[in-house]
């Protein structure tokens, strides 16, 4: 396992979706190694979620876990996802691993069902609430190319993109 590098805004390959996973190759070691070095990744952050495309690997894959520090791990593996019902709204104060040291108030469905592969290849349907909800939008919204920004007014959009223009600059000149 590995930790690999995250990519922060303005990257422009956050813009690039995920292209879909054949099924048949979720048992090869190059996906099963790319999952155990996302979860290392993630928590070594650390965060609740991390799709592929935040470290530049251009494949619908997602991870998240939700559980609280002092609670076991509860990984899960979301490969090829499909949101399939949106209910209801809710303000949630979101980060972003691509956005380090930002938290903006999005609004997003309160209830989702989504469908997809487990890590195993094996298909699962899931009805989540609250922050499992919002983690599952947030990530599949990176293997769409949407960002967190995305979700802003015009004026918010506007500084948090000169607040991250600025910061690369900085880290590029280091």
């Amino acid at each position: 396992m590995a930790i690999r590098t995250i990519l922060h805004y303005p990257d422009k390959r956050l813009r690039n979706p995920g292209e879909k996973v054949d099924p048949s190759r979720i048992a090869d070691k190059e996906i099963q190694t790319l999952l155990d070095d996302m979860a290392e990744t993630m928590y070594a952050a650390p965060g609740v979620g991390l799709a592929a495309t935040q470290i530049g690997v251009p494949l619908q894959i997602f991870i998240v876990d939700i559980a609280a520090e002092d609670e076991p791990s509860d990984l899960r593996v979301f490969i090829n996802p499909e949101i399939l019902e949106r209910r209801d709204e809710i303000v949630w104060t979101e980060g972003c691993l691509s956005f380090p040291g930002v938290t903006e108030e999005i609004e997003r469905a309160a209830y989702v069902r989504a469908r997809a592969l487990d890590r195993n290849g094996k298909p699962f349907e899931i009805e989540a609430e609250e922050l499992l909800a919002v983690a599952i939008q947030h990530e599949y919204d990176h293997l769409l190319g949407k960002l967190m920004i995305d979700h802003l007014g015009p004026l918010k959009k506007r500084l948090l993109h000169r607040k991250m223009q600025k910061r690369a600059e900085a880290t590029q000149s280091v």
